[in-house]
């Protein structure tokens, strides 16, 4: 114990310790650019994707709620969107509930022989 406060003071009187301080930042700065380029880039381009499909969409659109429901737009209001869900079943949810908008398939000829 006693040693490691002789060597504290004696880095001290050799102005070490302000050098040290940095440099023992240096691991905490650099976990926090990793976790920016591995977790917080990749949400922000999801949620600029997002964004854009929620402004493009149209009537005739078929699209997926959060929830699991799919449905075709049929009226697009300010903040929400009127979907039929069925024969004679239409119901009103908000935009933000709208999770992925459904791509028609398009057969392959090449597939299909």
């Amino acid at each position: 114990m006693l040693s490691i406060m002789l060597d504290v003071a004696n880095s001290a009187a050799d102005g070490a310790i302000g050098g040290r301080g940095i440099m023992s930042f240096l691991p905490f700065i650099l976990i926090i650019v990793v976790l920016w380029f591995l977790m917080i880039m990749p949400q922000r381009k999801r949620q600029k994707e997002t964004q854009k499909m929620l402004e493009t969409l149209q009537p005739k659109d078929k699209v997926v709620t959060i929830g699991g429901v799919i449905g075709e737009i049929v009226k697009i209001k300010k903040d929400s969107v009127i979907l039929k869900t069925g024969k004679d079943m239409q119901i009103e949810v908000r935009r933000s509930a709208i999770a992925s908008k459904l791509v028609a398939e398009v057969k392959d000829n090449s597939e299909t022989k």
